[in-house]
């Protein structure tokens, strides 16, 4: 709860200050070996090297007011000022014009004004030039608008405000004053106001989580770490005497580079900085109590806005098939003008005999340009101008006024539509711009990653393979869909939904937990056959992962928080069935275990030797921990086509029973990964953690490469434990059968694409991308 003063600590609630206490338990440094390695202090490497060199010239004084003006008014820095609107008080006129000339209607109708007000026109001026002025203010009215509610939203975004430091203090200032070199401090859930080099954060280790949604749709959290040497950071007094000097590249568009090195005033060392230091403009923080950081980029500089595109002209296809129609009529217009002309040409050649009119009522005795019997072709030339103007009124210049009132009563319409209104998120639906409400709806291929389009990202263990048994009497929307389909009754014992199984055991719904079978839940899966293979499956479950657990002191509940939901689903799946992860320190995590002896909870700890995090290039991840016997484990989850690769031929008895259910469980639309583990041997061990070290110390370009080498050298020869089968849920709306249907499209592409990018592990996911498609081909797509 932010306090009402300046300084911005002082109404700190005694809640907040134990979430802290509680936070600062945990130290994460070891636990992100693989993702965000650091890096000796004295290192620079080849990308540090070109600092101060072309497009890496930007030097940021960190909480030095007059040394950043300074380095601002010679470097050009812009402002924290955004704006996104389409036109300027300058620009709106012959911009809205330009736009609005587009239209072949309203040069045709220029042309005819023009031409209105010469000698061969057959009405007066002001009868051409009133229909067109119309047509122009109605629709430069409707752009002008538009654009003010644009520009509004900008003053909105350019007054939020943020915690800056002044004068000794963290003092509320608005967005747009912000200067490349302030110190900021932001709280959770706040958007970040500008870039920023991460400094510190709640936790000791300065760890954050980012939700990045506003800049690549997605909804799971990014992790971010600060520099060791800035995390001592903690608290708003440490800034008095702090100060720093950051040299890194100039402006750019790549959002996922960031070269640059911090300098520490009383150290005199640089230090570099990587990408995982800088948090961007317009993402949120999320589960962090606060972060402190460093402006280095500020308003049109900030990587999102140097993504972002000035505001098109966007035209609708029923727009570009008037233009056609426009054409159409006006090459009958020419046709009709041009037979016209001829014959009245043919007919002024023959007009005189013996110098006297045939058609003397045209006056012969005052001739003109316009009609003068000696020049026929003039004439005829000069009537074909006349035409045109006269019969002008073939093209329907009163259409663009419809279609532009009836766009922009929809805008309106769809603004106060409560059909349109997300009562969560307390959103209603905004219509930035009118031009392309005919679009809606209108949907022609489909390419799409299915989570967050189709499906809310919101996982739910729902059933696993254990030993080359399968467990979980859940049914899937899909697997739903497919009985209604084929027209078979699905089984009573199925239709149980979980919300009912909960009720019925006594027990409330569990969020990301829609498993049942009583073959293991409960205790009872000390008494199945491999019960040796389950335990070590719930162990693994409960150990692999960089989840964080809150226990609330006052009802001892645990929640977790996870850069993924999936990940949150496992350690929920593993708590309800007697593996309860709740407590991690710098040096391992704790859990709460079934003895399957005593058939007591018993508490062991697992130190954590190193996290072999999850990258689209390795599509899995591992982790190292020793147990209170002094016994060294590696536990691994990952897709089963790379998790296949390095099993033990020897020991992976039931391989291809798990693969059946694998399938199975891809037919039901599940996403599914591969569990296995092994015992390292001290020799071995040793050898890995040499080989891992030197690589995570190399300030070569091929870095990265060493890392995955030392890594797949450890993982190698696993034992097979299982598989899992999470379902992600439906969004709200899409219908059971959804999925089937689409299948049925003639213009269905193809049932899921997906990306693979180093930052956003979509190919986590590969194998149930992999699985729908199979789903997809099952049923005739």
């Amino acid at each position: 709860m932010a306090s009402s003063g300046g300084g911005g600590g002082g109404g700190e609630t005694e809640d907040r200050r134990r979430g802290r206490r509680r936070r600062r338990k945990v130290l994460l440094s070891k636990l992100y070996t693989f993702a965000a390695c650091a890096r000796r202090p004295s290192a620079v490497d080849d990308e540090g090297s070109r600092i101060g060199g072309p497009g890496f010239s930007r030097v940021v004084h960190a909480n030095d007011a007059a040394a950043a003006a300074d380095a601002a008014a010679a470097g050009g820095y812009r402002s924290n000022y955004v704006s996104t609107t389409k036109y300027s008080a300058v620009t709106f006129i012959p911009k809205s014009l330009f736009e609005q000339f587009r239209r072949v209607a309203n040069i045709y109708f220029l042309v005819v004004a023009c031409l209105s007000y010469t000698p061969i026109a057959p009405f007066r001026g002001a009868t051409a030039v009133g229909p067109l002025v119309l047509v122009l203010l109605v629709t430069m009215v409707k752009e002008a608008i538009e654009d003010w509610r644009r520009k509004q939203q900008d003053i909105e975004v350019n007054n939020r405000k943020t915690k800056v430091f002044q004068d000794g203090a963290f003092r509320h200032t608005k967005w747009t004053k912000l200067r490349v070199g302030d110190v900021v401090k932001v709280e959770k859930d706040e958007f970040f106001p500008a870039d920023l080099v991460l400094l510190s954060s709640s936790y000791d280790d300065a760890i954050c989580y980012v939700e990045t949604m506003n800049l690549d749709g997605e909804t799971n959290l990014k992790l971010k770490q600060s520099l060791d040497v800035t995390s001592r950071l903690q608290d708003d007094d440490s800034f008095r005497g702090f100060g720093a000097v950051i040299r890194c590249e100039d402006p750019n568009a790549n959002l996922y580079s960031f070269v640059g090195n911090i300098e520490i005033e009383e150290q005199q060392q640089q230090y570099p900085l990587s990408p995982q230091q800088l948090l961007l403009r317009d993402s949120k923080l999320r589960n962090t109590e606060y972060v402190y950081g460093v402006v280095v980029f500020t308003g049109h500089d900030t990587k999102v806005m140097q993504n972002a595109t000035s505001a098109p002209s966007k035209r609708s296809k029923i727009e570009k098939k008037m233009d056609g129609a426009i054409y159409v009529l006006m090459s009958i217009l020419v046709l009709i003008s041009v037979i016209g002309s001829v014959v009245f040409g043919l007919a002024t050649k023959h007009d005189l005999v013996d110098g006297r009119m045939k058609r003397w009522y045209l006056r012969p005795d005052n001739p003109d340009n316009i009609y003068d019997p000696n020049n026929p072709a003039v004439s005829a030339a000069l009537h074909f101008f006349t035409a045109m103007i006269l019969y002008g009124y073939f093209i329907p210049i009163s259409l663009y006024v419809s279609i532009e009132l009836v766009k922009l009563l929809q805008a309106l319409f769809i603004n106060s539509d409560i059909h349109m209104y997300h009562e969560e998120s307390d959103t209603p639906a905004h219509a930035r711009t009118s031009n392309l409400n005919e679009e809606l709806g209108q949907v022609y291929t489909i390419l799409t990653d299915k989570t967050g389009t189709l499906t809310c990202n919101s996982m739910e263990f729902i059933k696993c393979s254990i030993a080359g048994t399968a467990y979980g009497r859940g049914i899937t929307e899909v697997e739903k869909a497919m009985a209604k389909r084929n027209g078979s009754p699905v089984i009573s014992d199925f239709e149980l939904g979980v919300e009912d199984f909960h009720q019925s055991e006594g027990r409330s719904a569990i969020k990301g937990f829609n498993f049942r079978d009583e073959r293991v839940m409960d205790g009872n899966w000390v008494h199945q056959q491999h019960s040796g293979v389950i335990e070590m499956f719930f162990r693994l479950l409960a150990i692999c992962h960089t989840c964080i657990p809150e226990v609330d002191e006052v009802t001892g509940k645990i929640s977790y928080e996870a850069e993924s939901p999936d990940e949150a689903a496992f350690v929920v799946a593993a708590h309800e069935l007697g593996f309860t992860f709740y407590q991690r320190t710098q040096a391992g995590v704790y859990l709460h275990e079934l003895d399957p002896s005593s058939g007591e909870q018993v508490d062991r700890f697992y130190k954590v030797l190193h996290v072999l995090e999850f990258s689209s290039a390795r599509r899995r991840m591992s982790v190292i921990v020793k147990d209170e016997e002094g016994k060294t484990f590696i536990f691994s989850k990952g897709a089963d086509s790379i998790m296949y690769e390095r099993l033990s031929n020897s020991e992976s008895t039931y391989s291809e029973a798990t693969q059946k259910h694998i399938n199975d469980y891809a037919d039901a639309g599940l996403r599914t990964l591969v569990l296995a583990y092994r015992q390292l041997e001290e020799i071995e061990y040793a050898k890995f953690e040499r080989k891992f070290t030197a690589a995570k110390n190399s300030v070569s370009a091929d870095r990265d490469e060493l890392i995955d080498e030392a890594a797949d050298l450890i993982e190698r020869d696993l034992i097979l434990l299982g598989a899992t089968a999470v379902e992600d849920k439906l969004q709200k709306g899409v219908s059971r059968s959804y999925l089937l249907s689409c299948c049925k499209m003639e213009q269905f592409t193809t049932f899921s694409l997906w990306f693979a990018h180093a930052n956003f592990p979509f190919s986590r996911y590969l194998t149930a991308s992999t699985n729908l498609l199979r789903l997809a081909s099952r049923y005739g797509c």
